[in-house]
């Protein structure tokens, strides 16, 4: 992923019903759920969820089907990966965030930061 689909990607999960209908399809998985039940689900008007789709699909985050009648929608696990692939490809300066997840850890709200001593 290159900067601009991540920021293209981001742009799109910035705004709350977007953020809302990409997990309500991320917990879906692969099945999807068509456009009326997403509605429902989210309680968005019909015309206006179908904006907060198109921007989806446009950013690459999901994707749509038809089946029969109805448009099935479905996260785009690939790019939601890669996305997160690209937040994260630098973490704790290219080591194994995993094997020192307190090394990347944030600082407690509470916490005052730390100041380096400059010489």
């Amino acid at each position: 992923m290159d900067t601009r689909q991540a920021v293209l990607a981001l742009g799109a999960l910035a705004q709350e019903t977007r953020l809302d209908l990409f997990r309500l399809l991320v917990q879906r998985g692969p099945e999807g759920l068509p456009a009326g039940v997403i509605a429902e689900k989210l309680g968005v008007l019909p015309s206006s969820l179908s904006f907060h789709l198109q921007q989806l699909v446009y950013a690459g985050l999901i994707t749509q089907r038809r089946a029969s009648r109805q448009i099935i929608y479905t996260a785009a696990f690939e790019s939601m990966n890669a996305l997160m692939g690209y937040l994260t490809e630098n973490c704790c300066m290219q080591a194994s965030c995993a094997s020192d997840a307190a090394g990347c850890a944030p600082a407690r709200l509470d916490e005052k930061p730390r100041r380096s001593a400059r010489r």
